[in-house]
């Protein structure tokens, strides 16, 4: 048997991905199996253990073809957000629910990951990474607070913690409810506004400052 080129492993790889994807989204990780996904893909199982070691592997590399929450974070800011980290932030976030409302590669990959990933196992590399990537991406919000606190974009006493708490409980949380009920609003409408109203609670709300020593 011939081998196959670079350009068909790559193809078998992607349609893996793309079966993965529908597959997990109709069945939710947990009851979907390889088997499953090999035969929504056309493959023998061996092909797939070519491409990814198991099933947490896929699920990586299935969540590696999109943004996701916490690590649209860690990314650099455009040049015209260079000094404005709260635009970086504005952007990042905005971005981020727009692209769920009008990408449905990433809308079936969120759904995925916050409907439909019994995250049970802590020592599940699905949840680790998972874990890691919220860790890293709220001290990064916390960074990119603070950067603004210097540069007098935010109260000086702010409490930076309880803020990134805030900001990333407001977005994720609505991120869910249209995950839920996606037809209840629009999402890509309604995200700067809320996002902008998110922010301003960071200047003027006296419950996210610091509390003065007695």
């Amino acid at each position: 048997m011939a081998r196959c080129t670079k350009e068909e492993a790559l193809e078998t790889r992607s349609r893996i991905l793309n079966a993965a994807e529908e597959v997990f989204y109709t069945r939710g990780l947990a009851q979907s199996s390889l088997a499953d996904v090999a035969v929504a893909a056309e493959v023998t199982r061996g092909a797939i253990y070519w491409h990814f070691k198991n099933k947490s592997d896929l699920f990586d590399a299935m969540c590696e073809r999109v943004r996701l929450p916490m690590e649209s974070l860690m990314t650099v800011p455009d040049e015209k957000f260079v000094g404005d980290p709260l635009g970086h932030l504005r952007n990042v976030w905005g971005h981020l629910l727009k692209d769920a409302a009008t990408n449905p590669r990433s809308h079936k990959v969120l759904d995925i990951m916050f409907l439909k990933c019994e995250l049970v196992d802590r020592s599940d590399p699905i949840w680790m990474r998972q874990h890691e990537c919220y860790l890293k991406g709220l001290a990064n919000m916390e960074r990119i607070l603070q950067e603004a606190i210097e540069l007098g974009h935010l109260p000086a006493d702010l409490d930076t913690r309880l803020a990134a708490l805030t900001l990333h409980g407001h977005v994720i949380g609505l991120l869910l409810n249209w995950l839920f009920s996606p037809t209840t609003f629009d999402l890509a409408a309604v995200a700067d506004p809320l996002i902008d109203a998110c922010l301003d609670s960071l200047r003027y709300a006296p419950s996210l400052r610091l509390k003065k020593a007695d």
